[in-house]
């Protein structure tokens, strides 16, 4: 594999002292351990290392290039850390397998990775002509190029709306419908020039780069990520021990929303109405540590301008449930 440059000079973790601040607290004890959903290239993961001395990482990723650059850049924290190739929604069965019962903190930093988007060569980034992949695991899985290419129109139109909150979804579809009759489409730049035509020089101006929504809607749709994220969120929850806490770092609203959604229903008692007494097993199993979603600072944008859109929503389990492992 050609030398990607060491992942400590290329990437900025996003909220990085904030996120160790909240889930510090729960990574004292000797044999604490941190589950890093999103590995990437191991920011956060060594800013944990750093702080928490007496706990373990296990940092999980699709990307198995991220992997490897992560791992050369915490390989000085020896066994402390453990690099594990898996997709998120996958925490459960990670945690079994390394012969855990549970663990003290979670963390997920959502959304695309610098490794990713600075790659010419991946297809996410729609500045660079590449081919048209945007599989976070290059390894597996259907490529952008063949949802263009192969997907019925009102497929292909429910993604751009759903994922993309695209408003001009049946334009750029009945373009792409019929450029792919001609010719199918395999680089990013034929799809950057077709929106380009697609999107109103109005909406443009105002509204951002044309390919934008698009380029999110397809990588969302390729690495099944809302569906992967509610799943893992979930289970996420599920692993916790008590006294053990959640972070999650989201960058669109379909993302916050599935985040928000299942916090705040932890933090909820369920039990019904009229019933006077709350019955223990309706008690809400969560508390939540950030007031709605906390955003970087002016300072931290200006710096880093890929944190503009993060949203921050920590939250601590504070009993066990039914169906955990505790």
């Amino acid at each position: 594999m050609e030398s990607r440059g060491a992942a400590a000079e290329r990437h900025v973790p996003v909220l990085r002292d904030r996120i160790v601040e909240l889930l510090a607290p729960a990574l004292t004890e000797p044999g604490s351990v941190l589950v890093d959903g999103t590995l990437g290239m191991g920011g956060h993961a060594e800013a944990f290392l750093e702080a928490c001395p007496e706990a373990t990482v296990i940092g999980i990723d699709r990307d198995e290039e991220a992997l490897a650059l992560a791992g050369e850049r915490l390989a000085r924290f020896g066994d402390r850390f453990r690099g594990v190739h898996a997709v998120y929604d996958e925490i459960g069965d990670v945690v079994k397998d390394l012969g855990l019962r549970d663990v003290q903190a979670v963390l997920f930093d959502l959304g695309v990775s610098s490794l990713q988007l600075d790659e010419a060569d991946r297809g996410f980034a729609y500045a660079q002509d590449a081919p048209l992949d945007m599989r976070m695991d290059q390894g597996s899985g259907i490529t952008a190029a063949e949802v263009l290419n192969t997907y019925a129109p009102a497929d292909l139109l429910r993604i751009l709306r759903d994922f993309g909150e695209e408003r001009f979804a049946k334009r750029i579809v009945s373009s792409v419908v019929r450029e792919r009759e001609l010719e199918p489409f395999t680089r990013s730049a034929r799809l950057v020039e077709l929106l380009r035509a697609a999107v109103p020089a109005a909406s443009q101006r105002t509204g951002g780069h044309p390919a934008k929504r698009t380029f999110q809607a397809l990588r969302i749709e390729v690495n099944d990520e809302l569906g992967a994220w509610q799943r893992a969120v979930l289970g996420s929850i599920d692993v916790l021990a008590v006294g053990g806490r959640i972070a999650v770092l989201s960058y669109h609203s379909l993302e916050d929303r599935i985040t928000k959604r299942a916090l705040v229903a932890g933090a909820t008692s369920s039990t019904p109405p009229g019933i006077p007494v709350e019955l223990p097993e309706h008690a809400a199993y969560l508390r939540l540590l950030t007031r709605g979603a906390e955003e970087p600072s002016e300072s931290e944008q200006s710096t880093n301008p890929r944190s503009a859109s993060a949203r921050l929503r920590v939250a601590e389990r504070t009993r066990p449930t039914k169906g955990a492992r505790r």
